[in-house]
Parts: C-alpha cells; structure tokens; sequence
C-alpha cells in the first residue's frame, strides 16, 4: 500500500509542478516547429529540384525528357526520405531518447532483419540497375508481364504503371524481369484494303500509291509516305492488298484509323469497288415426271 501511496504522491508533484508542464509545452512547440519545417524543407527541395531540371533544358549537353523525368521524380522520392529520417532523428532526440544507441541497436536489428527482407534488397537494387540502364522512364508506354500502360513512377522500390483504360499498377522492381517498351523506337501501321476480284489491281495500286504519297503533308505522325507492299492474300470473295506506315512511337493505332478513312474516301472518289460478302445459293430441281408416272400405277 505504501508503494501505491508514494507514486501517488509523486505523479501529484509531477503534474503540479510548473516545470513539468513548462517542458511539456515545449517539447510539443518543438515537434510541431519540426515538422512545419520539414514540410517546408520539402517544398523548396522539389522547387530546386525541378529548377534544376529546367536550367538544363537550356544547356547543349542535355539527356532526354524521359529520362529527365524519371530521375526528377527519383530525386524527389529520394529527398523526402531523407528529410523524413532526419525529422525523425530529431524528434525522438527532442523526447529526450538517445538517439546514438538507438541507431547502434538498430544497426545490429537491421543486419539481422536484412536476411528476411531479401526481397526489398532486390527491388532497391533492380529499381537502381532499370534507372542506370535506361530500360525504361516515366511517360513510356511498357509492357511487363501481364500489365500494359504508361509508366507513372519510378521508385527505389516500385514502378506504377497506368492503363489505358485507368487502372495504376504497382509492381515491386524485383518483380519486373522481362520489359517491352513501345516508346524507343517508331511504331508500324499496317493497314489491309480489299479490292473486288472484277476490279482491276494494278490501277487501284497507282491510285493509292500517288495518294498515299500526299499524306505525309496532312498527318505529323507519318515519318514518310505509306508503302504498298504488294497483294497479301486472295481471299473468296476479294483481294487484299497490304499497305504499311512508319509512324511517331506510339501512333500507329490511331494512323491505322486514319488511313482506313482515307483510302475508302480515295476508293469511292475513283470508283474502285471495295468488296462486300456475297453468297451464291443452288437449288436442286427433283424431276417430276417420274413421280406423277409412279402415282398413276
């Protein structure tokens, strides 16, 4: 009972006592004087940061937008980690916990941790290694594994990836082992147009082919003017004639589209017919006679 009557009394002397509400409040100022400053801090790193990015757009020894904006987004992650840490450090120092042994201690839990958490050791390292080689930035259009959009964000420990149709994937970077990136090089069209078998092929070849020279003009994503390669098949009721395109990365799909429009519109203006399914029905007439003769016997 007695040890129950001393802490009693003296929790009553802690919270009576001015000094202890005194450091108390400043403890409180100083954590939130803290993390003001570290929002701060933050804020003006990214300002520097994409400063830095738009000074170099400037200078003759540039890298390309892709990759600036991978390792735009990298720095940042990067820089709130770090702040982050620090902000932490000094927090707990601010409540009066010693920081040096805590760091010690958690060197020696951490070396022990490191052989459980193999994984994230290797989504740091794959992350670093996709970045220093270049596999791909932020903006390209990939493909790994079952996933397909734009890249959104490259981490130290995930890549977030965006479908077209709106869905973000996150991948762990020890996850990503085969990349297919459509955004290096330029993409490929390529379009079939059927010509009726009674139409003549050699001048519906001509008439595309100098039409197809003027495209180039009218559309910025044709590298060069489309190609006709030639008859691709003889189907049942047509032939198919198959034209190619180089385009920007990225704009064959909507150039295909394109150029299905104008070569109809080219077609029905030199009135070359564009085949359409056709069906051929037989009938088998049965002879009568023999059967009226059996009906009479």
């Amino acid at each position: 009972m007695s040890y129950i009557e001393d802490f009693t009394n003296y929790l009553q002397k802690k919270l009576l006592n001015e000094d202890t509400w005194m450091s108390l409040g400043e403890g409180i100022l100083k954590i939130i004087a803290i993390l003001v400053l570290t929002g701060i801090l933050i804020r003006i790193g990214r300002l520097a940061i994409h400063n830095i990015f738009k000074m170099r757009t400037r200078s003759p020894l540039r890298i390309s937008e892709r990759r600036e904006a991978t390792l735009m987004k990298l720095l940042e992650n990067i820089l709130t980690y770090v702040v982050y840490f620090i902000a932490i450090l000094t927090i707990l120092s601010t409540l009066t916990i010693d920081v040096g042994a805590l760091l010690a201690g958690a060197g020696i839990v951490g070396l022990a941790v490191g052989f459980g958490a193999q994984n994230l050791v290797r989504d740091i390292i794959t992350g670093f290694f996709i970045i220093f080689e270049d596999q791909f930035s932020v903006g390209d259009y990939v493909r790994i594994g079952q996933f397909e959009g734009h890249v959104q964000e490259i981490g130290l420990r995930t890549t977030k990836i965006k479908s077209w149709t709106g869905e973000l994937h996150i991948l762990p970077n020890g996850s990503i082992v085969e990349v297919t990136n459509f955004s290096l090089h330029n993409s490929m069209a390529v379009v079939d147009v059927s010509i009726a078998y009674e139409g003549d092929i050699v001048r519906a070849e001509e008439v595309l082919k100098s039409f197809l020279e003027k495209l180039p003009e009218k559309y910025e994503d044709l590298i060069k003017a489309p190609e006709i390669l030639g008859v691709q098949n003889l189907a049942a009721s047509d032939v198919v004639l198959r034209i190619v395109a180089e385009t920007l990365p990225m704009r064959h799909l909507f150039m295909a589209r394109m150029l299905r429009k104008e070569i109809k519109i080219c077609l029905d203006n030199e009135g070359i017919e564009i085949p359409f399914p056709r069906l051929v029905m037989y009938t088998r007439q049965e002879e009568e006679q023999p059967k009226k003769e059996l009906g009479k016997e």
